[in-house]
């Protein structure tokens, strides 16, 4: 990256935080509370927010603006209170993404996340963290109410794209901790068909689509354009992709870089790498799996991470990475109805991270 274009990078990051603070300190203050909140309630609610939203890579809730300007390039129609209405819109993304997190790393029983220790492992939080959940959740509606409810039908197609997102999101993880219950191991669910589906749901909606249907809509695209239409198959093979790369970041990532501690194996996960070791694996490597999967003792993972190596699903994951870049870059240039600059910024942040 060139000195200028990171020092642009930096000094979008640093507005895009601007807002965060800004809309903490409305949010803490919520005037539908009432002048009597005690300040008890208004500290715990400043420490949860800073604690849980904004120490992530911030991809997601930056990409609205970048989808916004893309659409707007050469016509220079985004004044900017349109760019400070999408870095309100990327952290309400942002929001939803805290909120998926907290509660995610309760039913996972995880350790750390993005660096430091989970929210509800803090020694005063505990189940708290429940309750915290869902006043992320509800931050979304209050921020979207106050800021964005002059224009009516953006108001109302924005709160639908919420609602739907979440909707499906949760359907998603329901999928996902159904088919493979803590202390229940059946290898017979693990298959591609069911796992693409629960990566689909759980992860590619969220993170890749709606980021770009709220830059389309923010812009200005009415909500029955194909445009949506073309930005969800895009962004459904991107998903895909990238839960694909989590799953191997899990197992095979630094815990130091990727700022957690993977915990697929011990928690049962239908994840890619088990879903391809189950197509490849051998009668006796099958047994391995069976007999190991989903156990939370050191000497039980390390057996099948060692399997996995035998298999070279490493290798398998570095192959899959190329084919499935070369197909969302065809995807992207084979389409007319949005530019390319709508999706490159966010394809390019998420090519071989390692984190």
């Amino acid at each position: 990256m060139s000195d200028a274009k990171r020092q642009k990078t930096e000094a979008e990051k640093a507005a895009f935080m601007a807002v965060f603070d800004k809309l903490v300190d409305f949010l803490v203050n919520d005037p539908l509370l009432g002048d009597e909140q005690p300040e008890q309630s208004k500290q715990w609610m400043k420490r949860m927010l800073d604690y849980n939203v904004p120490h992530g890579k911030l991809n997601r809730g930056m990409a609205v603006l970048d989808a916004m300007l893309s659409l707007d390039e050469g016509k220079d129609a985004c004044d900017d209170a349109m760019k400070n209405s999408a870095r309100m819109l990327g952290w309400c993304i942002e929001f939803l993404q805290a909120y998926f997190l907290v509660a995610d790393d309760i039913m996972d029983h995880s350790i750390t996340r993005r660096g430091q220790p989970c929210w509800y492992k803090q020694p005063d939080i505990g189940l708290i963290a429940i309750n915290d959940g869902i006043i992320l959740e509800s931050c979304i509606y209050r921020i979207l109410k106050t800021h964005f409810n002059a224009d009516l039908a953006k108001y109302v197609h924005l709160t639908d794209l919420f609602h739907e997102v979440t909707h499906q999101t949760a359907h998603g993880q329901l999928l996902d901790t159904t088919t493979a219950p803590i202390g229940t191991v059946d290898l017979s669910r693990y298959t591609k068909e069911r796992y693409m589906r629960i990566v689909t749901y759980k992860t590619a909606f969220y993170t890749f689509y709606l980021p770009i249907a709220c830059g389309l809509c923010l812009y200005g695209i009415p909500r029955d354009n194909e445009a949506y239409q073309i930005a969800e198959d895009i962004c459904m093979t991107m998903g895909q992709y990238f839960q694909i790369q989590d799953d191997y970041l899990d197992c095979f990532g630094d815990p130091e870089t990727i700022g957690k501690i993977g915990t697929d194996i011990e928690d049962n996960k239908c994840s890619w790498l088990v879903v391809q070791a189950m197509e490849r694996a051998s009668a006796d490597q099958k047994k391995v799996i069976e007999e190991n999967y989903g156990k939370t003792d050191a000497e039980c993972v390390n057996k099948v991470k060692a399997l996995y190596r035998e298999l070279k699903l490493d290798e398998l994951f570095k192959a899959y990475e190329t084919e499935s870049y070369d197909e969302m870059v065809k995807k992207i240039e084979g389409q007319t109805v949005l530019p390319q600059g709508v999706f490159m910024p966010l394809l390019a942040k998420i090519y071989k991270r390692t984190k």
